[in-house]
């Protein structure tokens, strides 16, 4: 039997994704566990996360699970950021007067307030960005199988990812401006919005991880 562990540090949607993940993974041990020998010998690797940078870094580095997750990375195995679980895999944060984050991918995170104030749409775009939006396929991959090109996700988010680098941009989407809403590098693959509360595209986005071998 395969298994996924889903990494508890406090701040993840963890009982939605488990169940979604349960939900498409017939024969799939899914672990919610925050246990560094139980995370390092799973097969594939989900971090969620919701809430404030400050808070989910301060939790993970509490309990060495930056550490732990930069090893599992490191050994190839499939690895899956969720909404803040991917913001936190960028260089640093300007949540909370400058957050610095895990380092694994170059890059920051934006506060959407700074640059929608800088710009004139029609209408008064709220913030958080809160409900169903497109998101379009940047690359070819795995993880985008039988999704289809602009299929709708939920967001919800005040912040959002800037790569340091235009290649490890998976999925872009727009609100007010184009940001990246899914990031790709190797065996990293992760996304803004909330694969467990959209329906059947975000069914489809978990039965594909649960199938991907880490190879782009």
């Amino acid at each position: 039997m395969s298994s996924v562990a889903v990494i508890d540090y406090g701040m993840g949607n963890l009982h939605s994704v488990s169940k979604a993940l349960e939900k498409v993974g017939e024969g799939v041990d899914v672990l919610v566990t925050a246990d560094a020998e139980t995370i390092l010998s799973a097969d594939r690797v989900v971090l969620p996360g919701v809430g404030a940078m400050r808070d989910c870094m301060g939790e993970i580095v509490r309990l060495g699970l930056d550490k732990v997750i930069k090893e599992f990375i490191a050994s190839g195995k499939p690895f899956l950021g969720v909404c803040v679980g991917m913001q936190a895999l960028l260089e640093s944060s300007t949540e909370n007067n400058g957050v610095e984050c895990l380092g694994i991918l170059p890059g920051r995170v934006e506060n959407f307030d700074d640059v929608l104030k800088e710009i004139k749409t029609p209408e008064k775009l709220k913030i958080p960005h809160m409900g169903w939006n497109q998101v379009h396929h940047e690359i070819d991959h795995p993880m985008w199988k039988d999704i289809a090109q602009d299929a709708r996700f939920y967001f919800v988010h005040s912040y959002y990812a800037q790569p340091g680098h235009p290649d490890l941009i998976a999925a872009s989407t727009s609100y007010g401006i184009t940001f990246t809403s899914a990031v790709s590098k190797d065996n990293v693959f992760a996304v803004q919005f909330h694969p467990e509360k959209s329906q059947h595209a975000g069914l489809t986005l978990y039965a594909n991880f649960l199938k991907w071998n880490g190879k782009p």
